[in-house]
């Protein structure tokens, strides 16, 4: 197995990442709740992880099986419905997800009209009212209450923070990564050619920047519903903006030093130079700032989320959990979860910027 070596400077930096114990910490705290939502999908599900049935094995998580397989007549299969899981337990086993609910699943047999409250608030002959037999039926189990409440539409709040927290986190990682290569390429031309390049570049910012991109936004979800693919495309347009001053500066800084120059004479293409031997000095601010965009990423999303603007109906979004919190003062357990995740997400983000802040400051020492 290969081991990578960092060399003396990449060893400091990591250092000084370590010795900042709140950046060091939140950045495994993020990792590991980031891991978590990866496994969504295997955590809440209506579906379960695992079939066996008559002897032959089912992946009912990636594969769509008809209803007719277990003696119905759908065409897809509701593995919920309590006739085929009798079918299917009289004739092997099933394997569920801890969590019995999908982001978008409805739960049609609430204690309580939705948004029904937290499992834990409720006792269990309470929570397990729904049931022929009450709290001594074997269905009445951890997955298939609904331990933070629902929402108003009767959607398990739990399995919709855990997806919505993957979606805006890998929304605002594409955003990020897309808009800081972008960035960072407009700002290496502004700095390195300068003068008549530099100027018609900084007007056409300029303006670009002064456009309202809220009004936007409203504008075009009148004439298209914004798709995942759609908004990031859009915000793209208006977030590249963020690294180009950073990068321009660092640019206009080191391009007349002498090992420019020199390479200048040697013949290497202004491209190799820029790219080569100029974007490694730039890149150490560029990445100071990565985690600051992607929080603001994560919160653009949310507030056109909560404003109405933002994905798809039914998507889960946390945005739309604050807004579905703000619509039902009677169900406080949704705005204050939706609140905490934010706020833990955000904060996380924070501290993990200023830590690598610290990390890539020449002027930070042990002491």
């Amino acid at each position: 197995m290969a081991i990578v070596k960092l060399s003396a400077l990449n060893r400091r930096r990591w250092e000084l990442f370590k010795r900042n114990r709140r950046g060091f910490w939140s950045f495994w705290i993020f990792l590991v709740l980031f891991a978590f939502s990866l496994l969504a999908p295997v955590i809440a599900n209506d579906r379960p992880i695992l079939v066996q049935y008559k002897g032959e094995f089912l992946f009912p998580l990636v594969v769509d099986y008809p209803e007719e397989k277990f003696g119905g007549f759908l065409a897809r299969t509701d593995f919920r419905d309590p006739v085929n899981q009798e079918e299917i337990e009289a004739n092997g086993w099933i394997l569920w997800p801890p969590i019995r609910y999908s982001y978008n699943t409805v739960n049609n047999d609430l204690p309580m009209p939705a948004p029904s409250r937290p499992a834990f608030q409720l006792t269990w002959e309470e929570a397990c009212v729904k049931y022929p037999l009450g709290a001594k039926d074997p269905n009445c189990i951890f997955g298939n209450l609904n331990w933070l409440g629902t929402d108003d539409q009767g959607r398990d709040v739990f399995a919709r923070l855990l997806y919505g927290f993957l979606l805006s986190v890998a929304f605002g990682l594409i955003l990020t990564a897309i808009s800081s290569v972008i960035g960072v390429v407009a700002g290496a031309v502004q700095g390195y050619f300068g003068g008549w390049t530099d100027l018609l570049f900084q007007r056409f910012i300029d303006v670009w920047t002064s456009m309202p991109t809220l009004y936007l936004l409203i504008i075009l979800s009148a004439f298209i519903i914004p798709t995942f693919w759609i908004l990031l495309f859009i915000l793209v347009l208006f977030s590249w903006t963020s690294l180009v001053g950073v990068v321009r500066a660092e640019f206009l800084r080191a391009r007349n030093f002498e090992y420019v120059r020199a390479a200048r004479a040697l013949g290497l293409s202004n491209v190799k130079i820029m790219f080569k031997h100029l974007l490694p000095n730039a890149l150490v601010s560029t990445v100071t700032f990565m985690p600051f965009i992607l929080s603001g990423s994560v919160t653009t999303l949310t507030a056109l989320d909560y404003l109405g603007f933002g994905l798809p109906a039914g998507s889960p979004s946390l945005g739309e959990l604050l807004q579905q919190g703000r619509n039902n003062l009677q169900a406080p357990w949704l705005g204050i979860t939706g609140f905490l995740v934010l706020s833990v997400m955000l904060s996380l983000l924070v501290f993990v910027g200023e830590a690598v802040r610290d990390a890539l400051d020449p002027r930070k020492t042990f002491a």
